[in-house]
């Protein structure tokens, strides 16, 4: 009987290019640590398979269509059971601090070595966060980026001066859900007040904020 230390890793992997989908293919079924589940040239189709069927990792193109990468792991942020990701996109020098930001476990350039990408999907299956040197100061100088999606939206909302039941009302959650998310948001950006939460949306370029 397998132990659950010797069951292989489960993942599934995803490229808009079908020549690197199938060399990479190749490459994950001969090695005993792996068990491919499956393979997608979508964002779409990648998410519809992870959510049917619980994986450990998953592999994603930064530029994957139609959604992205980074969208999609935003949207993947908000699943209980969702893989841990690695992208493997091309050696530019900030896509490793973007793909951190945005929320992936990992980061391998398509022009290094197979056993790179191998053993990273390893170590991220195992709890690892795997990049190439980031400077982590950028990260933590924009608060912003460590913000959920729900949160995002509260922020945006608040910037209107709703009041608690007005951003219940909007918002379809109950006031103790309101102050839940508040008082998250209010930590994450080092605010004191709504007040301040709302000088600060204003003094941030948020992605999607309207002029």
């Amino acid at each position: 009987m397998v132990s659950e230390i010797e069951r292989p890793i489960d993942i599934v992997l995803a490229d808009r290019n079908p020549l690197i989908l199938s060399a990479m293919s190749e490459i994950f079924e001969r090695d005993p640590r792996f068990s491919l589940v499956a393979t997608s040239a979508t964002a779409e189709g990648f998410l519809g398979m992870v959510l049917r069927v619980p994986v450990d990792v998953g592999v994603i193109d930064w530029n994957l269509p139609a959604l992205g990468g980074p969208k999609l792991i935003e949207v993947l942020r908000e699943q209980e059971h969702a893989p841990r990701l690695v992208i493997y996109g091309d050696d530019t020098s900030d896509l490793p601090r973007l793909a951190m930001t945005a929320g992936a476990a990992g980061f391998v350039a398509r022009s290094g070595e197979v056993e790179g990408l191998l053993n990273t999907c390893a170590d991220v299956a195992a709890g690892k966060m795997v990049f190439p040197f980031v400077d982590v100061r950028e990260l933590q100088a924009d608060p912003i980026q460590t913000l959920s999606r729900k949160e995002r939206v509260m922020l945006e909302a608040l910037s209107k001066g709703l009041t608690n039941r007005e951003l219940s009302r909007e918002l379809g959650i109950s006031i103790n859900t309101v102050k839940f998310h508040l008082s998250n948001l209010y930590d994450k950006l080092s605010v004191k007040n709504r007040a301040q939460a709302i000088t600060f949306f204003y003094s941030s370029r948020l992605p999607g904020q309207s002029e």
